[in-house]
């Protein structure tokens, strides 16, 4: 019953949702009471409609009710906060003013959003389909997110936090493979499911998997193409994202601008710039502001019990290429984590892995630990064709590095003195997608042996000198 309470408080701030309405009605019909059971089911209207005929996985539905109560609750909470306060605040005003005649402090129970009501009485309630029809909001752009694939309870959270959204909306969201206790992002990621509603609070649930919906999916056409695109601003985002916090964390305060990321060494905290970075940079920095301003920094996902800081998938929805005033997906920075048993190299942010790279090591001569990218260098001692290859970087203040080579056919061996070797696309594309500052683990068995790389490599454009012809790097190769 006291979920039922939590949704009543919630129906009462928010009485045009109808997906609250129809939860709450599920609570009372569960408890027996089913006349207030069909009068919140008439409430929701087409919302009872399309769920009780569909095949939308019960999992969703108690997701998006726990959020719906952990916002009730939430609400009490701060009610709770503020009677103490204001109660606080009229007993140092009669401190201060003896004379003043106290006023009276009364708090009012929350009434009931409707009496017991019989089923008969229910039925001759007004039909919500026959108010006046609201005009139908057209939705100009999909907002993408992505999820583990086939996996209810994660669609459940990505399905809450769509549904909590007032406005109109169509909305998207791509599956992602597990690898162990790692989720994989790849190029053109299947699209799992998409949900859809409109100005009269109508909503539609599409899924795309044959298994799932027991029909023949639609044609994917536009969404597939647009949700490419969403996942290369996605990764652009990501690096912006990491650099801005990188540079947070060395500064103690954020970016002015752009420029202050894509100076000459050693103030490249990232390789280059794209479109995407141009536009989105204030938005971000916005939300980063907001984020100190607020006290959340990192607290968004509580982290794991595993040393490597795996957190749970996020959530976020956007339209590509924009942040919509919400953290970008890849919500916590850019990690590389190193696998000497696998021979890899991985960037990942929290438990999703974007590339998994083949890369050659020195056996037990490669240290394990915790680095830090202190150094981005190009064409390390002023050649790009030497042992060090064409990029260099500097880990922690140490004589090892993750750099390209001379000897490709090494990659894939434990064949150096103790730096970490890759190809040279694959070390010139790192170089581009993680900024300074990137924390680096180097393990073993963490990573799994498939590899990650993708056709098209990520790419920006940079116009700083990221050469360091100052210094001689004497890393053990």
């Amino acid at each position: 019953m006291k979920n039922s309470q939590h949704l009543k408080a919630y129906v009462q701030m928010h009485p045009d949702n109808k997906m609250a309405w129809y939860l709450l009605g599920k609570e009372y019909y569960k408890n027996g009471q089913h006349g207030k059971a069909n009068y919140c089911f008439n409430q929701a209207g087409e919302v009872y409609e399309a769920f009780e005929h569909s095949k939308v996985p019960a999992e969703m539905l108690r997701e998006y009710e726990e959020g719906l109560l952990q916002a009730s609750r939430q609400r009490e909470r701060g009610q709770h906060r503020l009677r103490y306060i204001s109660l606080a605040l009229m007993l140092l005003i009669l401190l201060m003013v003896p004379s003043a005649v106290a006023p009276g402090i009364g708090v009012t129970e929350d009434q009931e959003v409707f009496q017991d009501t019989p089923v008969s009485e229910v039925k001759n309630l007004p039909d919500p389909k026959d108010s006046a029809q609201e005009p139908v909001i057209e939705v100009e752009k999909v907002r993408y997110t992505a999820q583990e694939n086939v996996a209810a309870a994660s669609q459940g959270k990505v399905m809450a936090k769509m549904l909590m959204r007032k406005e109109p909306f169509q909305a998207a969201a791509l599956g992602l493979g597990r690898e162990g206790k790692w989720l994989l992002w790849k190029e053109k990621l299947p699209l799992n499911f998409t949900l859809q509603k409109n100005g009269k609070g109508r909503m539609v649930y599409q899924s795309y998997d044959p298994k799932t919906c027991a029909c023949e999916p639609p044609e994917q056409g536009q969404l597939a193409k647009d949700a490419a695109e969403w996942q290369g601003d996605q990764e652009e985002l990501a690096t912006l994202w990491s650099a801005i916090r990188a540079y947070q964390d060395d500064k103690g305060k954020l970016p002015n601008t752009l420029a202050d990321l894509t100076g000459s060494f050693p103030e490249n905290w990232i390789g280059g710039t794209t479109t995407v970075m141009k536009r989105e940079f204030s938005p971000l920095k916005a939300v980063a502001t907001n984020k100190m301003a607020l006290g959340t920094e990192d607290t968004t996902e509580p982290p794991s019990s595993t040393k490597y800081g795996v957190r749970g998938i996020p959530t976020a929805l956007s339209v590509s290429g924009s942040v919509a005033n919400d953290v970008p997906f890849f919500d916590q920075p850019l990690r590389v984590v190193v696998d000497k048993q696998n021979h890899r190299l991985a960037v990942v942010s929290g438990s999703i892995i974007l590339r998994n790279y083949a890369v050659g090591l020195g056996g037990d001569k490669t240290p394990e630990g915790n680095f830090v990218i202190t150094d981005k260098v190009v064409n390390p001692n002023g050649r790009d064709d030497g042992d060090f290859g064409s990029r260099g970087l500097q880990l922690s203040d140490s004589n090892y590095a993750i750099h390209g080579t001379n000897e490709p056919e090494s990659v894939g061996k434990d064949e150096s003195l103790g730096c970490i070797r890759m190809g040279r696309e694959d070390v010139e594309e790192l170089f581009a997608l993680i900024p300074k500052g990137t924390e680096v683990v180097i393990s073993k068995g963490v990573l799994p042996e498939k590899q990650i790389v993708p056709a098209k490599r990520f790419s920006s454009t940079a116009k700083h000198d990221q050469t360091n012809p100052h210094k001689v790097y004497h890393w053990l190769n």
